[in-house]
C-alpha cells in the first residue's frame, strides 16, 4: 500500500506562530520535536503522518491519531517509523520518503503488511 501527502509549509508556520510549541504538541511528541525544528521539517513530519495513515487505509482518527505514529531519524538524518510504530498497525515494513521546496513539503509511504 502507498500513502502520500502535500502539505504547504506556511500552514504549519502560522500555526507555530499563532499556537507556539503546543502547535506541535497536537502531532509531534517530545523525542520527534527533537528531530524537527523547522517549519518546513515539521511540515514534512505532518505530510509523513498523514501519508501513513493513508497507507493504511484510516486516515487520521479513532484507529490512527497522530501520536500513534513516531517518527524517528537515523544517523544520516533519514526519517522512518519507530518499531513501535510498525508492531503497533501489525506491518512488516514501512518506507518513508520526506521532501520540501518551494514552499510544500512531500511525504510518500509504502507499507507492507
Amino acid at each position: 500500500m502507498i500513502g502520500i501527502d502535500i502539505v504547504v509549509i506556511s500552514r504549519i508556520e502560522n500555526m507555530i506562530d499563532k499556537f507556539g510549541k503546543k502547535a506541535k504538541d497536537k502531532f509531534l511528541n517530545e523525542e520527534e520535536q527533537k528531530f524537527f525544528l523547522t517549519p518546513s521539517s515539521v511540515a514534512g513530519a505532518y505530510a509523513a503522518k498523514e501519508a501513513f495513515s493513508k497507507a493504511i487505509g484510516t486516515g487520521i482518527g479513532k484507529e490512527c491519531n497522530f501520536k500513534d505514529i513516531i517518527i524517528l531519524k537515523n544517523s544520516k538524518n533519514k526519517p522512518y517509523f519507530s518499531e513501535k510504530t510498525i508492531k503497533k498497525f501489525h506491518l512488516k515494513n514501512a518506507d518513508l520518503s520526506i521532501s520540501h521546496d518551494g514552499g510544500f513539503a512531500i511525504a510518500a509511504v509504502i507499507i507492507s503488511r
